[in-house]
């Protein structure tokens, strides 16, 4: 309650895409404008920590993108042009020339910076651009486990099998974290994201089908702050430098002690004191 009542009354706005889904929004702050994309199996309320901490210099745009809050659905040809197309329609309404993105969201905001030059910075925290090939064998069984009922079946299996478990995680028998899930994992943080599990699948196809294409990043012309977190596995930190050395305009940063959630909660302050440095 008391990280809740710190954060500033939001405005909620919405704007229709290209494709006539709405797009919705939160507003806090005064100053430039600065949209804030998140990730996977996340809403806009994870990020009103990062934003409020924003605030304080940025007019900070918090978008629900498709598929959750009170946005629209993916709809049936979901792509992740479709997310581009509603970002740039989020940034033609605020006029903002800054943006800020985690895992999935910094793709996004990569992708569209790739084709249309609508941001003088950039700011990404552990984007998810492929540098090697992405696991897709989870894909089927959580599907499976989705369309049966069983959402924190399909859960275990994104867990185990997209390759972001610490390795104790990954090793524990399919049976044991299932049951483990269903006794410990039932608070606000589940059920923001137990009707994000679709979703989620969607967002990860889009990934798998990005490999081989790091190349085409070179085209982003802005000044980017890429930002990983000191606790991320080493492996995943080389995948940094490879997109570090694509880039054309890049600062790579290691933040000590964060992890791949580092804009959330209560780390959230130092991921956006690092930001602040950065756009201002």
């Amino acid at each position: 309650m008391k990280q809740a009542s710190q954060i500033p009354q939001t405005h909620q706005r919405t704007v229709s895409s290209t494709d006539g889904t709405p797009i919705s929004y939160q507003t806090i702050g005064a100053g430039p404008g600065l949209i804030v994309l998140g990730g996977a199996l996340r809403t806009s309320q994870d990020y009103l920590p990062l934003a409020s901490a924003l605030a304080r210099s940025f007019t900070v745009h918090v978008v629900d993108r498709r598929g959750r809050g009170a946005s629209g659905p993916q709809g049936p040809h979901y792509t992740l042009d479709k997310e581009v197309e509603d970002l740039l329609a989020v940034q033609a309404k605020t006029g903002a020339r800054l943006a800020f993105g985690h895992s999935y969201g910094g793709l996004v905001i990569l992708e569209t910076a790739r084709s249309f030059q609508v941001f003088e910075r950039i700011a990404v925290y552990e984007p998810g651009v492929p540098v090697g090939p992405l696991s897709t064998d989870w894909m089927a069984p959580y599907r499976e486990r989705l369309a049966a009922g069983d959402p924190y079946g399909a859960f275990v299996h994104f867990i185990q099998g997209s390759g972001g478990a610490p390795a104790f995680v990954s090793k524990l028998p399919y049976w044991y974290l299932r049951m483990a899930l269903r006794v410990g994992f039932r608070g606000p943080s589940w059920q923001r994201m137990r009707p994000l599990l679709e979703a989620n699948l969607a967002e990860h196809e889009q990934m798998a089908g990005q490999q081989g294409r790091l190349a085409a990043f070179a085209a982003v012309t802005a000044p980017v702050l890429l930002l990983c977190g000191g606790r991320t596995p080493h492996a995943t930190r080389a995948e940094f430098d490879a997109v570090r050395d694509t880039l054309p305009q890049v600062t790579l940063e290691s933040v000590p002690g964060l992890d791949h959630f580092g804009p959330e909660g209560k780390t959230a302050p130092v991921v956006a004191e690092r930001t602040l440095q950065f756009l201002l």
